[in-house]
């Protein structure tokens, strides 16, 4: 199946839809059933001691798996995560970006499952790995 959204398109639907959170990440990548998403850490995604916190590379990997699965089905906003499984390896690099390295690993008519590497930037071992699955709503 190919594309059905570009980075452009990714990155206008996050602004569109989740204007909360979308100057949260920037897309650096889409291919077909892959995504590099980068969260843009602010203070606000740190936690005592200057690295990004949990909740936030939790985040990330939910937006990653949340666009690569609209990268190939289309804006379909409603969308939404089943299950998530997070391990957390690393702590992170104070203050860097975290980068989400995300690849699709199945895409059903009802569920699509992600799997995501999650590293500091500056770092080449992953900081964290999620498993996450979403359900696609029928038309």
């Amino acid at each position: 199946m190919p594309l059905q959204m570009n980075v452009d398109d990714l990155s206008k639907f996050l602004s569109k839809e989740f204007l909360q959170v979308a100057d949260d990440f920037a897309i650096d990548n889409v291919e077909e059933g892959w995504i590099q998403l980068r969260l843009v850490a602010h203070d606000k995604h740190l936690r005592p001691g200057g690295t990004v916190s949990g909740p936030a590379m939790f985040a990330l990997a939910d937006v990653s798996a949340y666009l690569v699965t609209l990268a190939m089905i289309g804006p379909k906003a409603l969308a939404v995560t089943t299950n998530c499984s997070i391990d957390f390896m690393r702590k992170p690099r104070a203050g860097a970006d975290l980068i989400a390295r995300c690849t699709l690993l199945k895409l059903g008519k009802h569920l699509s499952v992600s799997d995501v590497l999650l590293y500091s930037e500056g770092q080449n071992a992953p900081v964290a790995r999620a498993t996450l699955t979403y359900a696609i709503p029928q038309k």
